[in-house]
């Protein structure tokens, strides 16, 4: 097995190559059967993999988002400002269309944004070398939160701790490092927890299958397995079944948006997770970098939820048509956990618990 920095290097989601002319990814719609990384060089391409889930997770969108904002303007022949601005404003706009609930996107294209026009008053070519530096400055950010969120929750798992007893961790979908540029988020304490010389016999992570994208069987479950924590499978609706015979300890879930009032928007699904935490009794995190969470956004029912094509639940994964022709179907990418079923929320600034608001404000986020 290898060793866990040999493992980071093997799966890093995105990166900026050394030409600085495409952003390179892992192609995560090919996990885990292949591990292929591609170039996206235009706006179109970089569209397409963010909307086709090639790079997904919202802080991965982000930093694509951030990376390709500074290729395409890098591109950009103007002369002065307003003709740059002009271009530059068209393809930020074009890229945050590609989706509409992670909110890392739009954080990320705006953080840019004004960058850009804080230098207004320089030349078009250091513009563009501060858009090239802002960008790597949102990636290595991400590392870092990553990192803080890993810490506080591999706390969590230390209090946990009991000799001779591993520790029944369950997660839904994929907020792991390929989700983000290093760590994870909801798997950032598993990872802390190697690195601080855990065994991964010391953790059991029971992977959600997550439908109808299988996110935890193609992603999270290739990570964790590869990383060499003692991971098992199970499909979405075995969770109860798990938590009834004990052998889930807490659960890590990440995030897509997190609303004033503390709920969450997550994966399809997490909302029914948080409901058989709550009535098991077992803790509930969701792990959110700062940039997740949403001021403007009063509550989970103000969140934009995106619909998705209904071949995912119909005939995507199967090798002869799983439904009936014609048939009608339902298939929201997301659902939001109700702030009253979750115990607190992870973020690099510490641990926020109810009244959410309230401690946002404290963390000064």
């Amino acid at each position: 097995m290898a060793s866990i920095d040999e493992f980071f290097d093997k799966v890093i989601s995105v990166k900026l190559p050394d030409d600085r002319q495409s952003v390179d990814i892992l192609d995560q719609t090919l996990l885990p059967g292949t591990i292929k990384r591609i170039n996206l060089h235009t706006k179109e391409e970089l569209w397409d993999a963010i909307k086709k889930l090639k790079v997904r997770g919202a802080p991965a969108i982000g930093v694509s988002a951030a990376y390709g904002l500074a290729v395409l303007a890098n591109r950009i022949d103007a002369s002065d400002f307003d003709s740059f601005y002009k271009e530059f404003k068209e393809i930020k706009d074009y890229l945050a269309s590609s989706r509409p609930t992670a909110v890392n996107l739009f954080w990320a294209l705006n953080r840019m944004d004004d960058k850009a026009l804080s230098v207004k008053d320089q030349s078009i070519g250091s513009i563009k070398e501060t858009l090239f530096t802002e960008a790597q400055k949102i990636r290595d950010e991400d590392v870092a939160i990553s990192r803080n969120i890993g810490e506080l929750g591999f706390g969590l798992l230390k209090d946990l701790k009991k000799e001779g007893k591993e520790i029944g961790i369950l997660t839904h979908c994929n907020a792991g490092t390929i989700a983000t540029a290093k760590y994870g988020t909801a798997t950032a304490p598993m990872y802390t927890a190697l690195e601080h010389g855990w065994a991964g016999s010391d953790m059991h992570v029971y992977c959600d299958e997550t439908r109808p994208l299988l996110q935890g069987a193609r992603l999270t479950a290739f990570e964790l397995y590869n990383a060499g924590i003692n991971t098992t499978l199970q499909c979405d609706n075995m969770a109860s079944m798990l938590m009834k015979q004990g052998k889930i300890d807490i659960v890590f879930v990440g995030c897509d948006r997190v609303a004033k009032n503390g709920d969450s928007a997550n994966k399809i699904g997490t909302s029914g997770v948080a409901i058989l935490a709550k009535h098991y009794g077992i803790p509930f995190y969701i792990c959110a970098p700062s940039s997740t969470i949403d001021l403007n956004t009063a509550t989970g029912n103000d969140i934009p939820i995106e619909m998705r094509d209904p071949e995912e639940v119909t005939t995507m994964w199967y090798k002869e048509r799983m439904a009936p022709e014609g048939i009608d179907a339902f298939n929201p990418a997301f659902d939001f956990a109700e702030h009253g079923l979750i115990t607190g929320i992870i973020t690099e600034k510490g641990i926020a618990t109810a009244p959410f608001d309230k401690a946002f404000e404290e963390l000064g986020i």
